[in-house]
């Protein structure tokens, strides 16, 4: 079973922390740590929790933000209420995945939380990437027009009919529908990449994980 991710706010305003990291804990599939309010609290939390992703404000009572970021091996979202170009400039070349300007209604984190979590589930693995596993994992982080305009082809909505409720791997879909495993498993990555199914890994006794998928609801 996937671990859920873990998720450290790092915000001095106690309040908007607290409504960040409620943000996180209504998400499936992340874990809300207890958010801490300067970046000496911050670096104490990355030893005794190990989180996932952070969700950091520019500017601290005791240091830079951005350059935190810049400084931790942790994925990092940047969460600030400077709009100015170069502040985001710096924050993008710190290796933040997002930048959210302050105050932004819940829904906005929400949406980049789960983008977030699709990525994280695409590039779950020890194996070599193709160019379009990247470039698919990139698109869902940052969202695209394209992405999400395209319609359900036929063979696509006869695969979320055969997935059904429950999980299955491409080989079982391929069974069930009708279909060769190369198909069924083309048009999973398709859906995958558009956020209408959701890639889970089950690890047997051969040490080699199996994709296991199921439609998101």
């Amino acid at each position: 079973m996937t671990q859920p991710l873990r998720v450290l706010v790092v915000d001095d305003d106690f309040r908007v922390a607290g409504l960040h990291r409620d943000v996180v804990a209504s998400r499936a599939g992340f874990t809300a740590l207890d958010p801490v309010h300067s970046l000496g609290a911050a670096r104490l939390a990355l030893r005794a929790h190990s989180p996932d992703l952070l969700l950091v404000d520019a500017f601290l009572p005791d240091g830079d933000g951005v350059e935190f970021v810049a400084a931790v091996d942790v994925d990092a979202f940047v969460l600030s209420a400077a709009t100015d170009a170069a502040t985001v400039r710096r924050a993008l070349r710190a290796g933040a995945l997002a930048y959210l300007t302050k105050p932004f209604e819940a829904r906005v984190l929400a949406e980049r939380l789960d983008r977030y979590a699709r990525m994280r589930n695409l590039l779950g693995t020890d194996r070599p990437l193709e160019q379009e596993q990247i470039d698919r994992a990139l698109t869902i982080l940052h969202g695209s027009a394209d992405a999400t305009s395209v319609s359900r082809t036929a063979t696509e909505q006869v695969i979320l009919e055969g997935l059904g409720d429950g999980e299955a791997s491409a080989a079982e879909v391929a069974e069930r529908v009708g279909i060769s495993r190369a198909t069924a498993q083309r048009h999973l990555a398709a859906l995958a990449s558009r956020g209408q199914v959701e890639v889970r890994l089950r690890y047997g006794s051969t040490g080699r994980p199996e994709h296991r998928y199921a439609a998101t609801r």
